[in-house]
This record gives C-alpha cells, structure tokens and sequence, in this order.
C-alpha cells in the first residue's frame, strides 16, 4: 500500500462520525431557514391590456418599472385570456417586438432600430401557457420601453378577452442577500483552504492521500464557485460578469464530478496512476459535459445579447442535438461511476482504513446528492427537460431557500471533507511512531479494531501484552 499522510478519519469513532454530520445538516439546515425567511426572488410586475376588436392589430407600448442595477435581469412574458376556459389550442403566432432604452434622466429614449419578429408556439388547456415576450440579460438603462404587436390573433377562432403583460426582475432585496451570502461563502471557504493547506505542511506532497490531494484542488475551485467578482456585475454593465460566473460554477461542478471517479478508481489503484490509462478516460467524459454546459450557456447569453426575443426555437435543431447529446454523455458518466463505486465496495470492503474512506466518501455524497435531486426538483418540477428549460431556469426561483439551500450544500460538503481528510494535530508524530515496526502497535486504538485493522481478529489485551513485552526486553538490554 502506497505512504498515506494520516487523516483525521482515522481517529474518529463512531460517536464523532455521528457528530460530523449533525454539525453538517444543522449547518445546511440554518441556511434553509434563513432562506425561507428571506426575500422573494423574483419581483414581478403586472400591465394588464383590455381588448376590444379595434386594439387588435395595434402594437402594445409598454413601459417598465424604474430599475437598478440590483434588478440585474429584465423579463416581460404575456399571457393570453380567452372568453372560453375549457378549450385546447396549439397555434403559432408571429410576434414582432423592438426594444427602448430609455436614458436616466428619461429626456432621450435610445432606440434600437432593429425590428426583431418571431413566432411562438400558443398553447391552451383550460388556460394559455406563458410566453417570453423578450429577454435582457443585464441592464444598461433604468427603464425599457418595448413595442410588441401579434399578427396571427385575429385569425383565431376564440375570442380574445384579454392579453396579461407581465415584467420579471430579480428582488433588490435578494441581490443584496446573494451578495452578502456569496461573500460569508468566499470568505469560510478562503479560511478553509488556508487551514487545510497549513495541516498538511509538515507532510510531503508525495504522501498525500488521494482524497487530500484532490481536496487542494476542489477548495481553490469552490473560492470561484461562490465568485468574488460577483459585485462587479453591479458596478459594470457588461454581459461579461454573467459569463464569468458561469464559467466558475460549471469549472467547480465538473471537478467535482472528475473528483468522484479519480477517487472510487485512485482507492483501490495503488502506485503510480498512469495519465494515459487512469485520467484521459475520466477527463474525455467530464470534458464532454463542461463543453456542453458552458457551449449551452454562451449559446444563449451571446443570442439574447443581439437579440432580446431570442430562444431556443430560432435554431431548435442545433439545440435538440445538443441537448441530446450531454444526456448521453452524463448517461455514460453516472453508468461509469456506479461501476467503479460497485467495484471498489467489492474489493475493498475487508481492507482496513481503506474500506473506512470508502464508506464515509459514499455516505457522505450519498445524501450531498438526494438533497441536490430533491432541490432541483423542488425548483424547476417535471419542466427540468423540458425544451425552453434554459431560457426559463433563472424564472423558477421561488424563494431565497432554493438558492442559498444549494450553494450552502456544496460548500458544507467540501468543508466536511476537509475537515475528515486534514490529519489531526498529532498526526505528524503518530506517523513517525508508526513507521517503525517496534512502534507501530502501541499507538493502535481502539478505533483500529472497530474499524477493522490488520489486528482485527485479536483481544484489545494484546496491545497492552506487547507493551509488557517491549518493556522486558528493553529491561534486559
């Protein structure tokens, strides 16, 4: 077996174990409630339109609310009320739509000269779907004038009541609350990575274990996952800060997702780890899905950039496909580390020490990912997959908890790992004892053989009969 640094998983017994994951759920459980407490996220403006047959044709002027930056985005949807509730309707409508930038002091409105005209799919059962009339990803005035005319309503059959026009923009309240979370975030997990790189100074590199050494990675990537650039998308009226915080959260996610195959193939593969055989294979299928994430994400923020009205129909077969394919990719990765987390329980489950980490590393992201389905569930529904899935996802949010409950897991899972994979204070003394065979058995706990060590099988006495033993002959010399 390769040289380990030890790890503070070792000297845990069970009644610590229990203890680290109450201090885990209380911990993500304060954040839930803080956020159940906190503000709405979405803060949504109603501009009802009454209809009558002449108003038809006519474009709808709307003007939205005063904003700020701490608005960050600006949706307008509309729903479309017909005089009968019980009718089934799919039809594709024309839309067209031109954007105002009105200026801060209102004096000159900026005027987008380019006339955008699309088509959008009207669907009624009992009730009309919503429509995303357009959306701005960030905001360069303090309010937007928007011009939105419909040239297939008249050939309906129904009668048109109404055409409810609605303006989405995140809370101001809930933009000051992300940005202070985000900052406790950046500045515990700054902390964190400190203290874990300080408790394994005295050890080489070499020696480090494989979850250690993946855990210095994973703690400078979960610095960027919470963004401390945040606040610049309040300060700079750019797309840019959008982009980076994208980019940051898929790098994170995706190492951790490389993280979990390294270490459930890295357990039970001692020695070298040669890059060809061991990595390339891992980093080939987590490459495939961070293309594709961040590939999706550009897609969408580039489009709505050069046009506000843009979706996912203006190029629906580029998007099916790739769509498809990362569900094939991310099919092939969760097959993939069900066979390396069934193979490693396989061999490794009467292996000492080793068969522990196994057993922590499973629990532990066992429920790290029933929380995360059940949170995505909880915020987006049947409607994950759905086709306008990234056109509608920031919409979805309902309250602060779906969001703080999600970052405050991750970071929480990667401080608990780092806390049970830094070695303890007296770690670096242990390991020189125990390097020495004369040695090596006084510093056996009890922990040892509830854990299953090599002496599994013998009387805890033993080690005190060793002692005895040790003592004689260091009499007689």
């Amino acid at each position: 077996m390769e040289p380990l640094a030890p790890m503070r998983l070792y000297t845990l017994s069970k009644r610590h174990f229990v203890l680290v994951f109450v201090v885990f759920f209380v911990c993500f459980g304060l954040t839930v409630f803080i956020g159940i407490a906190g503000p709405n996220v979405i803060e949504t403006s109603v501009a009802r339109t009454d209809l009558n047959n002449s108003l038809k044709l006519k474009p709808f002027n709307l003007s939205s609310p005063p904003l700020s930056t701490y608005n960050q985005q600006l949706w307008l949807t509309c729903v479309v009320e017909l005089d009968q509730h019980d009718v089934s309707l799919k039809k594709n409508v024309t839309m067209t739509v031109k954007v105002l930038g009105v200026v801060k002091d209102g004096s000159t409105p900026y005027v987008n000269n380019q006339v955008h005209n699309r088509t959008r799919l009207l669907s009624c059962a009992q009730k009309c779907s919503e429509i995303i009339v357009a959306h701005l990803g960030y905001l360069n005035y303090t309010q937007y004038n928007i011009f939105v005319s419909f040239e297939d309503l008249n050939k309906l059959t129904y009668t048109i009541q109404n055409i409810t026009f609605t303006w989405k923009t995140y809370n101001p309240t809930f933009s000051q609350v992300e940005i202070w979370f985000r900052f406790v975030f950046v500045v515990l997990t700054f902390v964190v990575t400190c203290l874990f790189a300080h408790s394994l100074r005295k050890f080489s590199m070499r020696d480090w274990g494989i979850e250690q050494k993946w855990m210095s990675i994973l703690l400078p990537l979960l610095l960027l996952y919470n963004d401390p650039f945040f606040p610049l998308s309040f300060l700079v009226n750019s797309w840019f800060p959008g982009m980076l915080d994208d980019l940051f959260q898929s790098l994170f996610l995706c190492a951790l997702l490389l993280f979990w195959l390294c270490v459930y193939h890295g357990i039970r593969v001692q020695g070298e780890r040669k890059c060809l055989t061991f990595y390339l294979p891992k980093f080939f299928i987590v490459g495939l899905l961070w293309l594709a994430s961040v590939t999706l994400g550009i897609w969408q923020t580039v489009n709505e950039v050069h046009d506000p009205t843009y979706q996912y129909r203006v190029d629906t077969g580029n998007f099916q496909g790739m769509k498809i394919f990362f569900l094939v990719v991310a099919t092939t990765y969760i097959l993939y580390l069900l066979f390396l987390i069934v193979r490693a329980c396989s061999e490794l489950r009467n292996m000492p020490y080793v068969d522990l980490r196994l057993k922590f590393l499973t629990a532990l992201t066992f429920v790290v990912l029933v929380i995360s389905i059940v949170i995505l569930y909880l915020r987006f529904g049947a409607q994950v997959l759905q086709d306008n899935f990234v056109a509608e996802l920031s919409t979805h949010y309902q309250n602060s908890a779906e969001f703080l409950s999600f970052y405050g897991l991750l970071n929480f899972y990667l401080y608990t790992l780092a806390f049970v994979y830094s070695p303890s204070k007296n770690a670096l003394y242990e390991s020189q004892l125990k390097d020495n065979p004369a040695f090596s058995m006084l510093n056996d706990s009890d922990d040892d053989v509830i854990y299953g060590s090599d002496y599994e099988e013998m009387p805890l006495q033993n080690g005190q009969a060793i002692r005895a033993k040790y003592k004689e002959e260091s009499d007689s010399d």
